[in-house]
Order: C-alpha cells, then sequence, then structure tokens
C-alpha cells in the first residue's frame, strides 16, 4: 500500500484513479494495517464519497438555469420574429 505526504496533491485520472505529481511527493510504502497505513478488505465495495442530497440540489439549480437560458432564447427569437415581420 502507499501513501502520499500531500495526498490533496495527486492528479485525478479518472475512474477513482489518481497519479503521483510533484504536489503530492514521493508514494511512501508500507505494510496494509500498519504504521498508520489503511486497510484492505477483500470482496467489500467503497463506500461512495458523493453526497446524493447537496448532488441533487446541483442539479435542481442546473436545470431551472437551464429552463431559464431557454426562455431566454425563446423570447429573444420572438422578438427577432416580430421585428421582420414589422418590415412587412
Amino acid at each position: 500500500m502507499a501513501k502520499f505526504i500531500n495526498p490533496s496533491g495527486l492528479k485525478s485520472i479518472g475512474k477513482n484513479l489518481f497519479t503521483q505529481t510533484s504536489a503530492s511527493g514521493d508514494a511512501v510504502l508500507g505494510t496494509p494495517g500498519l504504521e498508520g497505513f489503511g486497510t484492505i478488505s477483500q470482496g467489500f465495495v467503497e463506500i461512495s464519497n458523493v453526497d446524493i442530497v447537496e448532488e441533487l440540489i446541483e442539479m435542481i439549480v442546473a436545470q431551472r438555469a437551464y429552463e431559464t437560458n431557454s426562455r431566454s432564447v425563446r423570447t429573444a427569437d420572438e422578438m427577432l420574429n416580430r421585428a421582420i415581420n414589422l418590415g412587412r
């Protein structure tokens, strides 16, 4: 198992994978369960680090922003059509 002096300096490369950077420092290797290293448990699933309530709120906010922008574009389109029709 490995740990880093500055874990927040690791670079995320997606799918819960990280890579070492100069900010994280070199990996310190050790035995799981000893000297402050974590443990590895076979047959278990990692607990999600996502707050589902917070994510749902963010999704609602994004949906409302999308709806507002959609209405703005629709209104601008209607105004442009009216301006074009005035000249006819």
